[in-house]
């Protein structure tokens, strides 16, 4: 259980779902970790129960959107841990995911393109001249089974998620000779509070999501953190410009 041993990751969006978990197993791997969220509490939160488990974490405020935080934390992470492995760049928001492309307001828009996006698009600015220094690195950028399909009702998060592909692939193919792998996970529905939080305003889209998916339920946070880990250590070493999917079948019907 060391796979990640004498590594260091940041992750951000940690505070809950996937970006908590994924902190929690990479520590548990032997990362030190990085954890960072614009939720102050739950960041702290999550950074603590590594500590709990004997790992060692840092919390760091920031908002994606912004340049100033991100290459901010970037540095708290190098300055605390000397280096930097691995970065899942996990922050994202569904925004609306009931509305056609006429009905959506253009603020809501901007802000998952902000966010979903340029927030990723910010996180590899900063990480990648520190790898790129360093002669290696692993960059994983949380995307969806939206990024690589059209999501009814959802044309605004599933342009966002087909940005991120696009950006993880042009990354993946502009780095692959410095010794930096560029990946996306790209999950399914998945038991998060983003998730719950639309099923439990809708109940019926519940139903018809878990019909929907061939292992007729919704995937765990463990089980996508699983995917994050492999692609953030050496086990993935010839793996570059990959979507890893994690959805059940879904976009396999």
């Amino acid at each position: 259980m060391d796979s990640m041993n004498n590594k260091v990751v940041l992750v951000t969006g940690a505070a809950s779902g996937i970006g908590r978990q994924s902190a929690l197993t990479l520590a548990r791997e032997g990362a030190s970790v990085c954890v960072s969220d614009v939720d102050h509490e739950g960041g702290e939160e999550t950074a603590q129960q590594i500590i709990d488990n004997g790992g060692k974490a840092i919390f760091v405020h920031c908002d994606v959107t912004n340049s100033d935080d991100v290459n901010a934390m970037v540095k708290a992470t190098v300055d605390t841990f000397g280096r930097l492995d691995a970065a899942v760049n996990n922050a994202g928001i569904s925004g609306s995911l009931v509305k056609r492309i006429h009905e959506v307001e253009d603020e809501v828009f901007d802000r998952i393109m902000s966010i979903n996006v340029k927030g990723v698009w910010l996180c590899m600015k900063a990480e990648l001249p520190i790898m790129l220094e360093q002669g290696a690195g692993s960059i994983v950028n949380i995307a969806s089974v939206a990024g690589l399909i059209g999501a009814p009702k959802g044309a605004a998060y599933t342009a966002s998620k087909h940005a991120v592909v696009g950006l993880t692939k042009s990354a993946a193919v502009d780095y692959a000779k410095f010794g930096i792998r560029v990946n996306a996970i790209c999950p399914g529905y998945t038991e998060t509070p983003m998730v719950t939080a639309i099923t439990d305003e809708n109940p019926v889209m519940q139903q018809i999501t878990v019909r929907a998916i061939p292992m007729r339920r919704l995937g765990q946070p463990t089980e996508i953190a699983e995917g994050i880990l492999w692609l953030c250590s050496d086990a993935s070493s010839f793996v570059t410009g990959h979507q890893l999917v994690l959805d059940g079948g879904l976009t396999a019907t």
